[in-house]
């Protein structure tokens, strides 16, 4: 398979979708009412920001 299909293969951007869910998530927790929400949503949000990063430079490369 060349790189051109790689990086067009679907898994990339099914990834990329969950990760900007996973993002998304983090970011509307922090408008929750518990001890520790903004740490949570730092820790979800960061997640969701690495997952998003590591889909789009498996797609570049």
């Amino acid at each position: 398979m060349n790189s051109m299909q790689e990086a067009n293969s679907e898994r990339h951007y099914i990834f990329l979708v969950i990760a900007i869910v996973i993002g998304l998530a983090g970011v509307y927790l922090r408008f929750a009412d518990f001890k520790h929400a903004s740490a949570v949503a730092n820790l979800i949000l960061a997640i969701g920001a690495g997952m998003g990063l590591k889909a789009i430079f498996t797609i570049i490369k």
